[in-house]
């Protein structure tokens, strides 16, 4: 049975909403002219919901894999179009991978599993634009 997700929003104040998903508690906001960015926005948190997708995808494949890392930083570029409804356009992903003694192959080939295969929030925006990624390795 494919899995059933409910949320409820409810407005605050402001620009301010409340997300209530399971047990937790998630705010947004907006940039001001609009809100008063007490909280991310809508769009930083859908950019959140990719870096944490596709972490948890490479995770999982690293402790398979026996990948000795000893952290994972994702960080996510992108820019808005110009003309409404501002969607992101390409979005850039690096991967900084740090461990010593890394095997290189197989954290290139988890995450290149996790962006042809197993990243479901990944596959949804890749069908609105281009995603690209990079590995850095760090000590």
């Amino acid at each position: 049975m494919a899995k059933h997700f409910d949320v409820k929003t409810y407005w605050k104040e402001g620009m301010v909403f409340e997300s209530h998903i399971r047990n937790h508690v998630v705010l947004s906001d907006a940039l001001p002219e609009l809100g008063q960015d007490s909280a991310p926005s809508p769009k930083e948190l859908v950019l959140s919901g990719l870096a944490s997708c596709t972490g948890m995808d490479v995770v999982s494949l690293f402790r398979k894999m026996r990948v000795d890392f000893t952290g994972l930083e994702i960080r996510i570029e992108t820019q808005l179009t110009e003309e409404h409804p501002k969607v992101f356009d390409e979005i850039n992903m690096k991967y900084i991978v740090s461990g010593k003694d890394l095997d290189k192959a197989k954290v290139e080939k988890a995450i290149a599993l996790s962006y042809d295969k197993y990243c479901g929030v990944s596959a949804m925006l890749k069908k609105n634009g281009l995603i690209t990624y990079s590995i850095e390795y760090a000590d």
